[in-house]
């Protein structure tokens, strides 16, 4: 029997999602001109004593609200075909006209980069590749009390969505002039994954997580009754193994509610098994094919 010293805490989120990109400029300018996010840090090379030089990194994000952080790695290879690591990073809207906003911008300025659209009955998605490969989906949540249910779990599923009928719906004209005004944060990260009875072993019994939804090749796990805040797939990774060092998805980051939260998490990892590292301000530890896991306290 499942307890709440076996879940994650309900109060659970996702943070920035880390890329390491080969070309930093252009994935800048995909991320700031396209997706329409604010540049919020920089930090340019720099060589440190005894650690040699260290890469630069972008911060872009909304309202504050870091999304994704691009790290220059440009002597990395590309991720081999069939590799584990990212599927995508999922942008959540608070509004569907903010969702729209950023529709029309990426139609706009990027249109080769769509790869489709779909109603998923507790959401509306939109699906991107950015330049170096990376799936983005962007999407708005319908509210809690219009979701179907399954007895605890949400019901999900991928039905037609016409995005020339969503923007005629939703954009306005505040949001031709600026797609980026809206708030936005990543609300879920989906990742591409070897085997997904492991990759419930690690998400669900070890790292606290609740299945959502199993289907099709794929399990989608979330805290405190979200629909999703992770999902793993084996569609294009089905017996993939471990990671090799490549471009692409860096760290996945979570926040937990509390320091004591990070306490708990780190004594169940432990008693799974998982090697973890506490640097005082976070836990960092790899799930079976090496995607770097970082947790912190929001407080």
């Amino acid at each position: 029997m499942t307890t709440t010293q076996d879940l994650i805490a309900a109060a659970t989120s996702m943070d920035a999602v880390s890329l390491l990109v080969a070309d930093l400029d252009g994935m800048t300018a995909y991320y700031r001109d396209v997706i329409a996010l604010d540049v919020l840090d920089a930090v340019a090379p720099t060589e440190q004593p005894g650690a040699g030089r260290t890469g630069a990194s972008v911060v872009l994000g909304r309202r504050g609200v870091p999304v994704v952080v691009l790290r220059h790695a440009p002597d990395l290879p590309r991720a081999a075909r069939g590799q584990a690591g990212l599927f995508h990073t999922a942008i959540l809207f608070e509004d569907r006209a903010g969702l729209a906003a950023t529709v029309a911008s990426v139609a706009t300025k990027a249109p080769d980069s769509y790869v489709g659209s779909a109603d998923h009955l507790v959401s509306l998605a939109f699906y991107f590749t950015d330049p170096e490969g990376n799936g983005i989906e962007l999407y708005w949540d319908r509210a809690r009390s219009e979701w179907q249910w399954d007895g605890s779990r949400p019901r999900m599923a991928t039905l037609p969505l016409d995005p020339n009928g969503f923007l005629g719906d939703h954009l306005t004209d505040a949001g031709l002039e600026q797609p980026g005004a809206g708030n936005a944060g990543v609300g879920h990260v989906h990742l591409q994954v070897g085997d997904v009875g492991l990759a419930r072993s690690f998400y669900v019994d070890a790292l606290g997580f609740e299945v959502t939804g199993l289907m099709h090749g794929a399990l989608f796990v979330a805290a405190g009754g979200y629909h999703h805040h992770m999902a793993m797939n084996t569609w294009n990774s089905a017996g993939a193994g471990p990671r090799a060092s490549s471009l692409g998805l860096g760290e996945v980051a979570i926040l937990v509610p509390a320091r004591d939260d990070l306490g708990a998490l780190a004594e169940r990892l432990t008693r799974h098994g998982v090697p973890v590292r506490d640097d005082g301000a976070a836990l960092a530890f790899e799930d079976p094919w090496r995607n770097l896991i970082r947790v912190s306290a929001d407080h």
